[in-house]
């Protein structure tokens, strides 16, 4: 079983930055996508991002550069670095995690994510 834990969010005014991380614990596979989701409320839950296990990205068109996803494997944890934050950037963001379902599954369809963490709440104004 793997365990996600995202932090880092908070309030933050419009045009203002703020990074979050995700640090994966449990089991490891070789080949596995990560990603961050959001939802507002009201609102379905959305894909920001992902990323594959040799770091190839996959944005949400809404990013329109903003954000940048990245990860450190030595120590399991997923970034999200968000610039230019904007009011409708308000929502919970979710950190998730699959296994790959190929070798060269490049983790672009923002589906099938197996694991989740419990959100961290990003507030812009």
């Amino acid at each position: 079983h793997v365990q996600l834990v995202e932090s880092g969010g908070g309030s933050v005014q419009a045009g203002g930055s703020l990074r979050l991380s995700c640090t994966a614990s449990g089991a490891t596979v070789i080949s596995r996508c990560m990603g961050w989701f959001r939802q507002a409320p009201g609102k379905e839950r959305e894909g920001v991002a992902s990323i594959d296990s040799l770091g190839r990205i996959v944005y949400a068109d809404f990013v329109k550069g903003r954000f940048a996803i990245s990860q450190d494997n030595a120590k399991n944890t997923l970034y999200l670095q968000m610039g230019s934050l904007k009011p409708e950037d308000t929502a919970t963001y979710y950190c998730a995690a699959r296994p790959a379902y190929t070798p060269d599954d490049r983790c672009a369809d923002f589906d099938g994510m197996k694991y989740w963490g419990k959100g961290t709440q990003v507030t812009v104004s």
